[in-house]
């Protein structure tokens, strides 16, 4: 069946994080986490409670710490490998929470690639296999929205609106139920409706092919 969707104009902006709840807690909204707010130096490892992942074939994403003096704090984190596999799907999978209903959003700067320049934000992910992504790409002028299913990715909204490379940029998706808000440089894109994945699951930096892409401030907040 193919799902409704409203297209509305504009764009989006982000923050990090998300922590869990205590089991003491009460219910409602929790405040979004930072899990890339305190980088490393440049060529470090990754910071800790991330783990990297790969979508469909090709070689795994190479995650690194690189310096970039227009980020927060002068580092980002970039997927630095330009395998051209057209199926490739390089994650970052931020192991600090798995939720639902979030807001979720990143600055993201498309560096390279000649032939993806592509920069997501993965929500819902259960595995490599299986999640929503929102990605933005700096050689089509667009912004999509797909869900992943046992390494099948399927589009169900989108949006053209200019993405310049080299510049950066925030990306925010807002998943609650079925219903998903995509955002860019803080401008509303569009709304679209989907129910094949609903239940909880990480978030994910993602990048495609010989996309050379980096990121910072990273926000993940959980809606309840």
């Amino acid at each position: 069946m193919t799902p409704r969707r409203t297209l509305l104009a504009g764009g989006a902006a982000a923050v990090i994080g998300a922590s869990a709840r205590p089991a003491h807690a009460q219910p409602g909204p929790q405040p979004a986490a930072a899990p890339l707010d305190a980088l490393p130096s440049p060529g470090a490892p990754i910071p800790s409670g991330f783990e990297p992942a790969r979508t469909g074939r090709g070689r795994p994403g190479r995650w690194e710490v690189v310096a970039d003096d227009a980020a927060e704090g002068g580092r980002a984190v970039a997927q630095t490998d330009p395998d051209p596999t057209d199926s490739r799907y390089p994650l970052l999978i931020w192991r600090g929470l798995a939720a639902a209903d979030v807001e979720a959003s990143v600055r993201f700067k498309a560096v390279s690639g000649r032939n993806d320049q592509a920069a997501g934000l993965a929500v819902r992910l259960t595995d490599a296999d299986n999640y929503i992504v929102v990605r933005a790409n700096a050689l089509e002028d667009n912004v999509r929205l797909y869900r992943v299913v046992q390494g099948d990715r399927q589009q169900f909204a989108g949006a053209s609106v200019k993405v310049s490379g080299g510049v950066w940029h925030t990306l925010s998706v807002r998943a609650e139920g079925g219903r998903f808000t995509v955002s860019l440089n803080g401008h509303p894109l569009f709304t679209a409706s989907d129910r094949a994945i609903l239940g909880a699951g990480r978030a994910a930096l993602w990048t495609k092919a010989d996309s050379v892409t980096r990121f910072t401030t990273l926000a993940i907040k959980p809606l309840a």
